[in-house]
């Protein structure tokens, strides 16, 4: 249930941006000894390589008790058993409503847990500890459901937020999304599918997607990831969200690592060069000495790159 924790500060490294993304270009203060950890792992990714990256970052992230941060746990937003969220508010509240970003962990499709150890509550955590609140959802996933399950628990969420953020300190009127790996592909889903949405429309102000899928005919699904989208390539058209992301006019913050798989940097170009060819360019990061797991799992330690490039897209909104 409730718990109170403090973050750490935080120092900048640099990031790499296209010509579409706004300048939020820092000197990099990245322990060399972490690059050095990550470069050595390369740039593929399995069980293995998530693991040892997670032993890097563990040590990293902030220790218990953590003043300043309440958490409340398993709050159900949903019917099923996998409908439950984890909502991070700062203390003492600001006097204003502040927004809300709900993230939407990874997993292959099959896994992926909310509360991973430190992981991923790093996220909630580095929320709270810049005013807003964090919110952080589990969701139905293969094999015992398929698409479009997890893209509509996101509507759920996003839904449970607008009726009930404000009595946290949240602004209703300022949700934003954040996915990674195939949390970024739910996400995606979601913002490219109207029909799948709540009636009132996507409901946020804008989104973060991090290595994720956007186009499954070009993405050579696994085999775990047809447990999900199913053996039918004739479907994946309808069920990619490359076409409405190019479409949509809400503001998009694109990231994908130096060092990610060779999958997330072709999706990632491929959203991105997709866009900017209908001029609607999103905000495109390529994060230096970044691999498709340390990217995510950095945030809230002593690097800052990414943080602080979701902290400017989310005040810009």
């Amino acid at each position: 249930m409730g718990g109170i924790r403090r973050l750490a500060p935080v120092f900048g490294i640099g990031l790499f941006l296209s010509a579409a993304a706004a300048a939020f270009a820092q000197m990099s203060a990245n322990p060399p000894e972490v690059t050095e950890h990550i470069s050595a792992l390369g740039p593929g990714f399995d069980a293995k390589i998530a693991a040892a990256t997670k032993d890097i970052y563990r040590p990293l992230q902030p220790k218990p008790p953590f003043p300043h941060v309440r958490i409340h746990r398993d709050l159900a937003y949903g019917p099923d058993p996998k409908n439950r969220l984890d909502v991070f508010v700062p203390e003492p509240l600001p006097n204003d409503p502040v927004a809300a970003l709900i993230f939407v962990h990874g997993g292959a499709f099959t896994g992926g847990d909310k509360n991973d150890g430190v992981f991923y509550d790093n996220v909630g955590l580095w929320a709270a500890g810049h005013n807003l609140i964090g919110i952080s959802i589990n969701y139905r996933h293969a094999p015992d459901a398929h698409w479009p399950a997890a893209t509509e628990d996101i509507g759920l969420a996003v839904h449970w937020a607008i009726q009930n953020i404000a009595p946290f300190g949240g602004d209703p009127d300022r949700i934003f999304l954040m996915g990674h790996s195939a949390g970024a592909t739910h996400v995606a889903g979601y913002l490219s599918h109207p029909d799948l949405q709540p009636p009132f429309g996507a409901g946020v102000k804008g989104a973060i997607l991090l290595s994720g899928i956007y186009d499954l005919k070009t993405a050579a699904l696994s085999d775990s990831e047809q447990k999900y989208f199913g053996m039918d390539s004739s479907l994946y058209s309808e069920q990619s969200a490359l076409k409405g992301l190019v479409e949509s006019k809400l503001p998009l913050l694109v990231a994908i690592g130096e060092l990610d798989t060779p999958r997330a940097e072709q999706q990632g170009n491929l959203l991105n060069q997709s866009a900017c060819a209908k001029q609607n360019c999103p905000r495109f990061l390529v994060l230096p000495k970044h691999s498709h797991m340390s990217e995510i799992l950095a945030i809230n330690t002593a690097d800052k790159g990414l943080a602080s490039a979701i902290l400017g897209f989310i005040k810009a909104h």
